[in-house]
């Protein structure tokens, strides 16, 4: 309570019109500059990879190796309309699985994407 006492006191005892004081738009100018580098490094990055991803799952096809976001690998045996698809995971079992939490969409005959490290 006296930390609060001693805040609104320290602020009642500021001039509001004191010679010097920058104006509104000087004080908003940095909060408005660091909205514009989250924007461009957090926000728009993140759009970007949930339009990617979401064109990818749109475009799954019967035929096309899967990896789900559990880690299953199988291949996709039926897509209906809805968020649904069917993915067969060994012989005999197939799985129902959402589209939306698919990882990884290998169209037939594409490999695998391997990464570069080595280091001579």
């Amino acid at each position: 309570m006296l930390a609060l006492t001693f805040f609104i006191g320290t602020a009642a005892a500021q001039d509001a019109g004191a010679p010097g004081a920058p104006s509104l738009i000087a004080q908003m100018i940095p909060f408005l500059l660091i909205f514009v580098i989250f924007y461009f490094l957090l926000i728009r990055p993140q759009q970007q990879a949930r339009k990617k991803h979401q064109q990818m799952v749109e475009g799954v096809k019967r035929g096309d190796t899967v990896v789900t976001a559990g880690g299953l690998v199988g291949k996709v045996t039926k897509v209906s309309d809805g968020p649904e698809v069917t993915v067969k995971l060994a012989d005999g079992v197939e799985v129902q699985v959402i589209k939306a939490t698919l990882a990884d969409v290998r169209v037939k005959g594409e490999p695998a994407e391997v990464a570069n490290d080595t280091k001579s």
